[in-house]
């Protein structure tokens, strides 16, 4: 009974990402092409959200769900892996039309190839702890 919160919360994003057009693929593609402002201000304003939520939780000190206090740990990482990491994730979202979230969207939105997509995400997940989260 506790998961109904976050099933809720779901399927909530995914109503907003269908109502915005977020999971749309042309609209993803026009973004990679540079014909439309569309998904940049979707982008923008979720960055915009972000900054101005983990100031809040900071300032605030808010704590999470289980009463335990969030806490942002400092990137251990060389510039060289971002930007590789970056690349990858953005010739997969060129090529597929889905960033993670949206996948899952997709696929209850009825895109039964979505699957495909999802298959190949969770096998780079995996991949990925395999051969550098060790």
């Amino acid at each position: 009974m506790r998961a109904i919160k976050y099933i809720l919360a779901g399927v909530l994003f995914g109503i907003v990402m269908v109502k915005s057009e977020a999971v749309s693929w042309y609209r993803i593609q026009e973004m990679f092409r540079f014909q439309s402002f569309h998904m940049y201000g979707i982008i923008g304003t979720a960055v915009l959200s972000g900054i101005i939520i983990v100031f809040a939780i900071k300032k605030l000190r808010l704590n999470d769900s289980s009463g335990r206090p969030i806490v942002f740990a400092d990137k251990t990482g060389s510039w060289k892996n971002y930007l590789f990491g970056g690349l990858i994730f953005g010739l997969g979202w060129a090529l597929t039309g889905a960033c993670p979230g949206p996948i899952f969207v997709n696929i209850g939105y009825g895109y039964i190839s979505m699957l495909i997509v999802a298959m190949g995400a969770v096998l780079g997940t995996y991949l990925y702890g395999v051969f550098v989260a060790r």
